[in-house]
């Protein structure tokens, strides 16, 4: 793969494991607090043409983007959830790209996955910063992935994974020179 087309794919690099501290699950929560308002306001304006522009040649358009994000977010929350109430859950994987082709998705209006997105971070981040630090310890099972995932390496994830697309948005606004 072109060094071009990673950059495209991966707008921040991929995502990597690293080793987290308790005093480092405060400052990931707020990350995922505050990734909701920098999606909104990186779409805001947005022309329907703009939002049905891929990121890349073959990507997910700008739309499909965007509500990718609560339905991926929903799925780690539930995850998050289940972890904490089983002792290592097995959960339930789903399809992203095909959910990514969905009617809805991929030509839906972005208010209700962006009002979503505002819903679930406040209702994610509440239960988050209720956890204690033996909590992030927690494991579910990935079956799809044949691996245990603990919840602060899960945790890290979904704030690079925000990261990301918010990069996919702000990075094709600029190469297009849109404002």
């Amino acid at each position: 793969m072109s060094n071009d087309l990673e950059k495209l794919r991966f707008p921040i690099g991929k995502y990597k494991i690293e080793p987290f501290q308790e005093q480092d699950y405060a400052m990931l929560i707020d990350q995922l607090e505050a990734l909701p308002v920098m999606v909104r306001a990186a779409v805001a304006g947005l022309t329907d043409e703009q939002l049905d522009t891929p990121y890349r040649e073959g990507g997910w358009t700008l739309r499909q983007v965007v509500h990718h994000l609560p339905d991926s977010h929903l799925n780690a929350y539930m995850r998050f959830k289940l972890a904490l109430t089983e002792d290592n859950p097995v959960i339930k994987p789903y399809e992203e790209g095909l959910w990514a082709e969905c009617t809805e998705a991929k030509y839906g209006a972005l208010n209700d996955s962006l009002d979503l997105l505002d819903s679930l971070h406040r209702r994610w981040v509440a239960f988050l910063r209720t956890l204690k630090p033996e909590d992030f310890l927690r494991k579910y099972y990935h079956p799809a992935q044949d691996k245990n995932y603990v919840l602060s390496s899960v945790l890290s994830m979904y704030v690079w994974h925000g990261k990301h697309h918010l990069a996919h948005i702000t990075e094709t606004k600029k190469a297009n020179g849109w404002k």
